[in-house]
């Protein structure tokens, strides 16, 4: 994942990679659009990111939203706690029990 820098009003953007999410050999990126809570008004702000779903062989559309928070450690070393849903195309409403998965990350930042 790769994010902009903050603008004054905590918005984002960037680009998100995700092996998991693609088929075999297609990592494509995705955009992510996102906002946070000011760091400066908050020591372990919150936020939340939509990512559209992009690979070269079509699967169903879908999208995913992710929301959490940003921890800092004695250190300094920041680790984004997060909990997402992600909403997959189906074509009837039938098939809206396995449509949407949930889970969890953590992301670190790479130096």
């Amino acid at each position: 994942m790769v994010v902009s820098e903050l603008s004054e009003a905590g918005a984002f953007s960037g680009s998100y990679r995700s092996a998991a999410m693609a088929p075999k050999d297609d990592t494509l990126s995705s955009r992510l659009h996102g906002i946070q809570h000011s760091a400066s008004q908050k020591e372990q702000p919150t936020f939340g990111f939509t990512v559209k779903w992009q690979f070269s062989e079509s699967p169903p559309d879908s999208m995913s939203v992710f929301v959490g928070q940003c921890f800092m450690d004695d250190q300094g070393e920041e680790t984004l706690q997060t909990t997402w849903l992600l909403r997959q195309e189906v074509r009837s409403p039938g098939a809206d029990w396995e449509a949407t998965r949930v889970g969890t990350n953590v992301f670190t930042r790479i130096k």
